[in-house]
This record gives structure tokens, sequence and C-alpha cells, in this order.
């Protein structure tokens, strides 16, 4: 099936508005108002799409079977070890072991991202998936597997990084948004298929290795295709505006690049369209050295407090939190699956997936900000209905099933996939790589901090009270993304450089 974009024409951003979505009626051109047409075709997109979205995958997997994997590997009959006798502190070793490495991963990334591109950053973190399982599904002892996860972990920051800018820069712009939203979809996939697989293997003596050792054949996969797959055109383009190499060498393979994306429904266009891309590049700036201090001015500035703060609410709505209290208020209301936390699981995945799947759907007609507002106003209504649960309504476990299924919801039709394309859309091209590195960073170090001041706020606040807090700020988030947050809906990424920062 094949689709042309319409032609596209740059209008000004509004100078009075009351929120940041309004666009302004007279039109502004960005270098001569008009753009070729983007030629497509979906079967070509899936490859390019295919691959990166792998990682997000193999993150999800990494949830999903850990939950599974440190029930196997506290057992001491099904565990397979003599160390299984574990503290709670090293269980949160093994649990979150991942998500410092992931931490890691992200201050790498801003450092080496520009210099490897994103194709072999994400060739990378394969590498670094491959040997992360490797050691953990065959570690001898318990600090050999807390390292084999600290590995794993590094792999996901770098391809959380790289993963959601290489399939922005080489997917066509009418199906952008979907592709980029689609990669939110494999991280939930990967979580169901986590608990599924966990659930097979839990009662198997040393499944807790198997679990882990599913991990390394996905990750070959991956690998492989990144290594067949092209560079991203405009990170070459990068390159050569920046005088890093030879200009027309350079330019030649991005053409090369842009016609293997495309595919022969490209035709003759290919020249045209890196022109066109060299020509919005360089309007924009983007020959300038960057350097880090810049990244907090100017629009760079705009694009880290639309992109970390979005990332940032993301995390501290209460996402952990709520998906911590799932299996007590499925209990309380009298579901006899809730007994079994890994069934427990796979339903809330279920909904996840679905919910997921109706934002991949419509994320490219609607536009971003919809969904966010009224996926955010959701969360709202859901945490304050769990907030009232355990303040007034303790004998109503309706109340707060209906608030938990409306949160998890409302989450992956607004936070869970919007935040993550628009960090892959919102960051200038030659600041993309440190941009979202430090969106990335912001992102895993909120959840860390969500999950471990979790007890101690309940200790001192109270479940009820908590959630209301958290109701406060997904409020403030709501306002945030009114008066901040703009519309990249149908924009080329230079458009939104140009348009919206």
């Amino acid at each position: 099936m094949e689709s042309d974009s319409d032609r596209v024409t740059l209008s000004s951003i509004a100078k009075v508005g009351k929120s940041s979505g309004e666009i302004g009626d007279a039109e502004e051109p960005l270098i001569n108002g008009i753009h070729p047409s983007e030629n497509y075709s979906t079967p070509t997109a899936i490859l390019p799409f295919l691959f990166p979205a792998l990682g997000g995958l193999l993150y999800g997997y990494d949830i999903g079977a850990t939950s599974c994997a440190t029930i196997s590997i506290e057992s001491a009959t099904l565990s397979g070890i003599t160390w299984y006798g574990l503290s709670s502190l090293e269980i949160g070793l093994v649990t979150s072991g991942s998500l410092y490495g992931a931490l890691i991963g992200s201050i790498l990334a801003f450092n080496i991202a520009d210099f490897l591109g994103r194709r072999r950053e994400l060739i990378l973190a394969a590498l670094l998936y491959i040997v992360g399982a490797l050691v953990t599904a065959f570690a001898p002892d318990f600090v050999v597997l807390v390292i084999g996860r600290f590995i794993f972990g590094i792999g996901i920051g770098l391809a959380m990084h790289a993963a959601p800018m290489y399939i922005a820069e080489t997917a066509p712009s009418p199906i952008r948004g979907q592709l980029v939203s689609l990669k939110e979809f494999f991280i939930v996939l990967g979580m169901v298929a986590g608990y599924g697989v966990g659930s097979l293997l839990v009662d198997k003596v040393a499944g807790w290795r198997y679990m882990y050792g599913v991990s390394c054949p996905l990750a070959v996969v991956m690998g492989i295709g990144m290594w067949w797959l092209p560079a991203s055109p405009r990170w070459l383009l990068l390159c050569a505006i920046k005088g890093k190499g030879n200009f027309l060498d350079l330019k030649e393979t991005a053409i090369f690049c842009l016609c293997r994306l495309r595919g022969q429904i490209i035709g003759d266009s290919g020249p045209e369209q890196v022109d066109e891309m060299l020509n919005e590049l360089s309007f924009a700036g983007e020959e300038k050295e960057a350097t880090p201090g810049e990244m907090f001015r100017g629009k760079c500035r705009k694009a880290l407090i639309i992109g970390a703060g979005l990332v940032l609410f993301q995390q501290i709505t209460g996402q952990p939190s709520v998906l911590y209290y799932a299996a007590s208020i499925l209990q309380n209301a009298g579901f006899s699956t809730a007994s079994d936390a890994t069934r427990v699981s796979i339903l809330l995945g279920l909904l996840k997936l679905i919910m997921t799947g109706i934002a991949v759907l419509v994320v490219d007609r609607l536009g971003r900000r919809p969904l966010l507002l009224g996926g955010v106003s959701g969360i709202v209504i859901s945490l304050f209905l769990l907030g009232s649960y355990y303040i007034f309504l303790d004998n109503a476990p309706a109340a707060a099933v209906a608030a938990l299924l409306l949160y998890v919801g409302c989450y992956q039709l607004s936070f869970g996939p919007i935040g993550w394309l628009m960090i892959s859309e919102i960051f200038p091209l030659r600041l993309r790589g440190r941009g979202l590195s430090i969106a990335v960073l912001v992102n895993f170090g909120a959840n860390a901090i969500v999950t471990f001041a979790f007890s101690p706020l309940k200790a001192l606040l109270g479940a009820g009270f908590l959630f209301y807090a958290f109701g406060v700020v997904a409020v403030l988030s709501i306002v945030f993304i009114f008066f901040i947050v703009p519309e990249t809906k149908g924009l080329t990424l230079e458009e939104i450089e140009v348009k919206c920062l």
C-alpha cells in the first residue's frame, strides 16, 4: 500500500495565544514555502522501525521477566543455586540493577551519541544486551548476576536513547508519530511477553536463567538488523554541514541511505529531498558547532524544558506507585486471579497493549496535544478516586478497580507513547543526541526516585494522601502541557525546530 503526503507549508507561531498549541494564520515559509512530496510505501518503513524497536521490546521483556525471576531465585527448591537466601537489599539490586545500568547508559550517550551515530549506537546496545543476558543467565554467584544486570541496563540506556532518534529521523513525516509511538507498544508487548515467559518457567528448576537467556536471540536479531540498515540520512547531513568529512561524499551517502529507506517509490526525488533537508538545516543554523552549554540557552533550552518536563511528569504522576498497588486492589475486589501476581500483571499488560495500540492509530490524526491533555485529565480523575478509596471508600473496591483501569488506560494514551515521541522530535538535530540523553536520564532517574521514595512517603502520608499528592502533580502537568508543549503533528523535524522552538 502506497501513500503520498500532502505538501506542507510553514505558518508562524502566533505571538499571542492561550496556549503553545495555537498557531497563527500568517504563513512564514521556512525556505521556499513548499516541500517536495514525501513519497513512501508502508512496507519499506517496517524494517527501519522494527529493528530499533526490538531495543524497546527487550527493555519491556526485562521488566516482565524480572518480576518472575526474583521469585525463582529466592526459591530453595527451584532456584538451582546455593546462594538463594538473598536479603531484601540484594533482591532490590537484582531488580533495579538494569535501572542503574540504564542511568549510566544515558550518561554515556551524552558523550558518544553524535560521534557514533544512531545506527552504531544501536549496534552497541545490541552487543551489550547479548553480553548482559549471557552473563546473567550463566552467573555462578550473586556478584556476577548483578554485573550482568548492570551491563544489560547500559544496553537499555543506549537503546532507549538511540531508537526513538533513528525511527524519528528515518520515518516519513506523515507516519512518524505512529512509528515512534509504536515503539512504546513494543515495550509493553515485551512486558507482556516477559510475564508470559516468566509464568511458564517460574516452576522449573533454575527457571530464572532461561528467563534472562531468552533475551539473547532477540538481541542478536536486533544487532544483525541494525548492521544491515543504513545510517540516518539526517545524521550524515549534520556531519556534512559541520565539516566532519567530505561534504559531497557524505551528501551522496545520505541520498543512497534515503533511497534504501524509501525503496523504489522514491524514484528520482532522493537528491531533491536531501537538498531540501540541507537547506532547512542551514536555515536553522545547524552548521554551527554545538557546545554543552548551548543545551541550556535559546531554542535548545526550550526543547529541553519540553522534553525533560514531559518525561519528568511521566514518572512523578505516580505510575510505578499505582502499579505497585494493582494486585492488592484487585484482590480486595474479589478477583480470584489477584492472588497470582503474574496473572494480574498479564491482565494489566494486555490493557496497556490495547490502549497503546489505540494511541498509535490516532496520534497522527488527532495530534500529540489532544492525546496528552485528554489522557492526563483521566489520570487526574483516577488518582483522586484512588486517594478517596483509601480514605473514604474502603468499602467500595469496585471504585478502586475502575480508578486503576482508568489510570493504566489513560497513561498509555498519553504519557506512555507521547512522551517518547515528543523527545524524539523536539530537539534540534545538532543537539538531538545530547538533548535526548538528558531526557532519558531524567526519565530513568525520576523512575528510580519515585520507586525508592514511595515506601517512606506512604508511611509518612498514608496511601490516600499520597495518591492525592500525585493527583495535584498531574494537575500541574496539565498546565505544563497546555502552555508549554507545542503540536508537532504533520511537521518535518526541521519544521519543528523553526516553527515550535
